[in-house]
């Protein structure tokens, strides 16, 4: 059994209650751990360490602060595979997606925000008659991120390193379905140098801590990423607090294949982003809209990849799509592709439970799936799946593409693909959402703002965005003479 312990005050500590909560194996079904199911006591001690800690940190020189952001990606590098194996176990993805993003991605993020702790500017403003402006940007104070399953490091990281750069403390919490690999990042942050108290991790539920975590009244910003759904509940929650907010939510994101795109990079694109970890990313393209002329060779070439794609043992090598992350998020997936089954759909490829063999025959493994024939407004098509399915629609105009990947209460991310980069910029300028690819997909800089429109979030997250998110603002105006 791997049982694990907050992270409190550079310690790992039992929860105060001594009630822990299962741990499952999405691979096998089975329990193979425990964590704390953390209450009030929890957080009240690592609220106390974060108090102890928040000055002298604030204080501390940001070169200082950057020297250690620096020697936690150096350590998360050296621990690469140890971490990529806990990944793949605690979440079920294969071991290769951990390997190669997962983890390395996790180090990227502290590199990057290592470098904006020492280089983050603020502004000056000259004015007429002797006076001069320039704004001071202080931390916040002690700060929540909350960051959810499907990319448990990657996540945890790109809310915690820009939170710690720029001077804060951080009550955070991880997923309780994947919380290995961050109860694993506290032990690596205390190997750093990071000063007692300036970083806790409090395993549990969102229900209990989590809400926990954005009511307390010394935490003053909450960074959520997670369902849309819970992130309308903690806007309600905080707007009266008037706590700083930031939510990066749902997606249902379209991707619109025109007819003169290259045709085996564009397949194979579409491919990687409709399947990729399951399909279980915030960012997967889940509505396929494809030009008429070519639709049908689109639709049989897609088919015939995803026929070929088959879930196997996430420890693999050479697996290449693994376990969906929890059983009642499989029976939700296959709750939706049953529906579209009654509303008449056509189930192109996939859409059941597989059975594997062996110490994997309780795993929660499913078909990549290919759904055809509904109506824009059904629900795969309106609402977020997360999981490998797809739909797949004709259009005729551009204008009839643009309004069909408009017709979403989501506004996260889109793919356009096409060799006509006319076609490409008006199309992205009309798109209502808050990242446009074109001809690529997941092609990140971290430099970017990263967030959504309508209910795929609040705020941005990424570069400068999240700097100044976990900042204050401060306007000093001095006149002289």
């Amino acid at each position: 059994m791997d049982n694990i312990d907050n992270f409190i005050g550079n310690q790992h500590l039992a929860p105060v209650s001594k009630n822990y909560l299962d741990n499952i194996c999405p691979a096998t079904g089975q329990v193979y751990g425990s964590i704390p199911n953390s209450d009030e006591a929890d957080l009240e001690l690592a609220i106390v360490a974060a108090k102890r800690a928040q000055k002298s940190w604030a204080q501390m020189p940001s070169e200082q602060r950057s020297d250690i952001l620096i020697k936690i990606a150096q350590l998360i590098e050296q621990n690469l595979e140890e971490l990529a194996q806990a990944e793949s176990l605690d979440n079920g993805k294969p071991i290769s997606l951990a390997r190669s993003v997962d983890i390395p991605r996790a180090a990227s993020n502290f590199k990057f925000f290592a470098a904006a702790a020492s280089q983050f500017a603020s502004q000056a403003h000259h004015m007429p008659n002797n006076a001069i402006n320039y704004t001071l940007r202080q931390p916040v104070g002690i700060v929540g991120c909350i960051s959810p399953w499907n990319l448990p490091l990657y996540l945890f990281t790109w809310k915690i390193a820009p939170a710690l750069a720029a001077g804060n403390c951080v009550i955070a919490k991880p997923s309780e379905v994947t919380p290995k690999t961050a109860s694993m990042l506290g032990k690596i942050c205390q190997q750093a140098g990071l000063p007692e108290g300036v970083l806790a991790i409090l395993h549990g539920e969102g229900k209990t801590i989590g809400n926990l975590i954005c009511q307390h009244r010394d935490i003053k910003a909450i960074s959520f990423t997670g369902g849309t759904q819970t992130g309308a509940y903690i806007a309600t929650q905080l707007a009266p607090q008037f706590k700083k907010l930031s939510l990066e939510l749902g997606g249902k994101n379209p991707a619109i294949v025109l007819n003169d795109c290259d045709m085996e990079l564009t397949l194979n694109e579409i491919f990687r982003a409709s399947f990729a970890n399951q399909g279980q990313i915030c960012l997967c393209a889940s509505r396929i809209y494809v030009q008429r002329e070519i639709y049908q060779d689109f639709k049989r070439a897609l088919v015939e990849k995803a026929k070929a794609l088959m879930p196997a043992d996430p420890a693999n090598e050479q697996t290449a799509m693994g376990a969906i992350v929890s059983k009642p998020h499989l029976n939700k997936v296959l709750g939706f592709i049953e529906r579209a089954k009654q509303s008449g759909a056509t189930i192109l490829t996939g859409g059941e439970q597989v059975k594997l063999a062996g110490r994997l025959a309780d795993g929660y493994y499913l078909q990549p799936t290919i759904i055809e024939g509904l109506a824009n407004e059904h629900e795969c098509n309106q609402q977020e799946i997360f999981g490998p399915v797809v739909t797949l629609t004709p259009f005729d105009s551009i204008d009839e593409a643009i309004t069909l990947a408009n017709d979403s209460d989501y506004g996260l991310a889109a793919t356009v693909w096409t060799k006509n980069l006319a076609n490409a910029h008006d199309i992205a300028e009309q798109l209502q959402t808050g990242i446009v690819w074109v001809n690529c997909w997941l092609h990140r800089d971290l430099r970017t703002p990263f967030g959504g429109m309508k209910q795929s979030g609040l705020g941005r997250e990424g570069g400068e965005e999240a700097m100044r998110f976990f900042t204050e603002a401060k306007n000093v105006c001095i006149k002289y003479t």
